[in-house]
């Protein structure tokens, strides 16, 4: 039976081959059934049908007929006045466009990054796939053909990778990889569903929304032959790096060299070994500042990303967020214009690094050639800045809050912003399907009590558990490299601007274009997500739910522990019985799963977590990646003047949460029971 797959599919992809020099053909992919996830399976988010979202200002369903009832009410809800709209169409739009839209990122990581041409190529992704037999996995392993060097490591033939990419049951893609033909080429293209979407090795069912925690992106990237068109997500910097062989004219004619191409190389792919499974760099300001992929549960968890930068304009800064993996984060040369002001680097210089060493011919520099000129001939996407399929905004080159590089990621044939708005609506009614490992009820209503008494509700207050604030990184005292790290790009904002969510990309020679709000979030919370108002920043604080599918924690991913890591006292605390296997070096970074209630463990007990910081900061990899575990000091231990019960219970309710969840804080409680009493009267 084996054999006959591996001959069908041989045949199929030798045809498809063959057609692929006279059409394009897109091999088969596409939102998986909803049978086949735990969506159908969950208490769902509100779905906000009938609703409408007026650039970060919600409308209710009901307040939405109200004011269709007048003029003045069509006129304010209406797509002129910036108006979107929640509808089954939008949904549907948005999840087809989670689990299948590159925005065209499938030229960058082919022919520029060369993903398919280094030892994780389409022959070794699809023997290891085959080797599944159709069983699920949420750790895709490839062992090397062949002794790979890679800076300065080798990985020997026979190692084993450990790729984090997940295969859904008798799927023969891994999740969130899109492919097609092109005139015979084979392109591979990277969604969101790689990152926010995973699969539960026991049942084969999809997790939507949950973090792919184990996605190893770092090793992915290293192992492509020209990783180091993705500098600017590490901390090599060209202008540092010794002049090689290849010439290039600068703007005024004069001649130039570039980086030596094997040390960019190397010194890149050592950077991104350093990253640990689960965790990206996606502030391109050269610092390697990774952070852990957070999860898609974000229905009222706004201000969106680790540093609470995304924080207006639709869905509360969600499409903004979205918008910066395709427009910003995913493709560095939309940045190329901004680079000079922003990372001080010359942008032919910045153009002719990323493009000495393409694998594609038609996208590797020649010599003695204007980088800017030769990148406007071989765009993919001519009229639109960057390999990606964007639009200008109406401040470009210039940045807003809204957009940080002065372009939305939009594809042709769409209106300005659906696609990632609909992605936005349809995020925000995923929620994570419950925790059938807890069943010690009264233990969780117990430990809802004991996250007031240690006012952990202070700040992740209310039914999803934040208070939607930004709180400054000399209080949260968390690994501090990430938060600062938008600051340079706020130094260049310009007031926001949007074009109307109606208007047809590609852009008509006149579109309406609107104001975007900022009063959605408070000023001193912006200013700190942008490091302006403390130049050390802040970090948001998180939405709870669904805490137990993503271990490990904080922001920086440093906080884990292995499920025997944790050995139970004759007094009923816990210590550490197996110091190999605590922080991310003792876990991910070994190949072995965290556990969610070790890691919660660690996180609220400083005993533990003392021991596990300093196992992180001794490793060279976390040191350079900036992981460490270190800051949230909001402790439920015995020196806090709590009992081992109390942590144990403490532990058990954060594991439950979900969006039914079994038990609230008090003050949660009486709060929904006053706003049930007030719809009543």
């Amino acid at each position: 039976m084996r054999l006959r797959i591996i001959l069908i599919l041989v045949a199929l992809l030798g045809f498809a081959g063959f057609l692929g020099y006279q059409i394009e053909l897109t091999l088969p992919s596409g939102p998986p059934a909803l049978a086949a996830t735990y969506t159908p399976l969950t208490q769902p988010a509100p779905r906000g049908i009938g609703s409408y979202d007026v650039l970060g200002h919600v409308v209710s369903q009901s307040e939405a007929e109200q004011l269709l009832q007048t003029d003045t009410g069509q006129e304010f809800l209406s797509p002129e006045n910036g108006a979107v709209e929640i509808t089954e169409d939008l949904l549907d739009l948005g999840r087809k466009t989670f689990y299948q839209e590159s925005f065209g990122n499938d030229v960058l990581f082919t022919d520029v990054v060369g993903i398919l041409d280094g030892p994780l190529g389409v022959s070794q992704l699809a023997k290891s796939i085959l080797a599944l037999k159709g069983q699920p996995t949420s750790n895709l392993q490839v062992t090397l053909d062949e002794d790979v060097k890679l800076g300065d490591r080798t990985f020997p033939a026979g190692t084993v990778i450990n790729t984090g990419l997940d295969v859904a049951k008798g799927s023969l893609v891994p999740l969130g990889l899109v492919n097609h033909l092109d005139h015979g080429k084979l392109r591979v293209g990277i969604t969101c569903a790689l990152c926010h979407a995973t699969v539960n090795e026991q049942t084969g069912r999809i997790i939507e929304g949950a973090t792919n925690t184990d996605v190893n992106l770092g090793m992915l990237l290293a192992m492509a032959s020209n990783s180091a068109a993705l500098f600017r997500q590490t901390d090599v910097n060209p202008t540092e790096i010794p002049s090689g062989e290849h010439t290039y004219l600068t703007d005024d004619g004069e001649m130039a060299t570039l980086p030596d191409p094997q040390i960019m190389e190397d010194a890149v792919d050592e950077a991104f070994l350093s990253w640990p499974p689960g965790n990206f760099v996606s502030n391109g300001d050269l610092k390697n500042n990774s952070a852990k992929v957070p999860s898609s549960y974000t229905h009222e968890a706004f201000p969106f990303a680790w540093s609470g930068v995304a924080s207006i304009g639709w869905f509360h800064g969600l499409t903004t967020l979205n918008n910066a993996v395709f427009g910003l984060n995913a493709d560095p040369t939309t940045t190329a214009d901004a680079a000079p002001e922003v990372l001080g680097i010359d942008k032919d210089l910045y153009l002719g690094t990323m493009f000495q060493n393409a694998p594609s011919s038609r996208y590797r520099l020649p010599e003695e050639t204007n980088p800017s000129e030769f990148f406007e001939q071989v765009d993919p996407t001519p009229g639109a800045p960057g390999i990606n399929w964007t639009i200008k905004m109406p401040e470009y080159p210039k940045g807003t809050l809204f957009m940080q590089n002065g372009l939305m990621a939009a594809t042709p044939g769409h209106a300005v912003a659906a696609e990632l708005n609909g992605m936005s609506a349809w995020q925000n009614t995923l929620a994570p399907p419950p925790n059938e490992s807890i069943t010690d009820i009264e233990s969780v209503q117990r430990g809802a009590k004991v996250f007031e008494d240690a006012n952990c509700a202070s700040c992740h207050s209310g039914r999803y558990f934040t208070n939607h604030r930004v709180i400054a990184q000399r209080e949260i005292k968390t690994q501090p490299v990430r938060a600062p790290a938008s600051k340079d790009f706020a130094k260049a904002f310009v007031p926001p601007d949007t074009y109307a969510p109606n208007v047809p990309v590609p852009l008509p020679p006149d579109p309406t274009v609107l104001t975007v709000p900022t009063d959605i979030t408070p000023e001193e919370d912006i200013q700190l997500a942008y490091a302006q108002s403390d130049p050390a920043g802040g970090y948001k604080v998180i939405k709870l739910i669904g805490t137990y599918l993503h271990a490990p924690y904080l922001h920086d991913g440093g906080v884990a522990a292995s499920a025997t890591a944790l050995a139970q006292e004759e007094d009923g605390w816990y210590s550490i019985a197996e110091p190999d296997q605590i922080g991310m070096v003792g876990t991910f970074m070994q190949g072995i799963k965290p556990d969610a209630a070790a890691s919660l463990r660690m996180l609220v007990d400083r005993t533990l977590r003392e021991p596990m910081v300093t196992a992180n900061k001794a490793n060279a990899d976390l040191q350079r990646s900036n992981v460490s575990g270190q800051g949230h000091e909001y402790w439920v231990d015995k020196q806090a003047g709590f009992a081992p019960q109390d942590q144990t219970d403490l532990v058990n309710f954060l594991l439950s949460l979900d969006d039914d969840p079994i038990a609230l804080p008090p003050s949660v409680t009486s709060e929904l029971a006053a706003m049930e009493a007030r719809k009543e009267t």
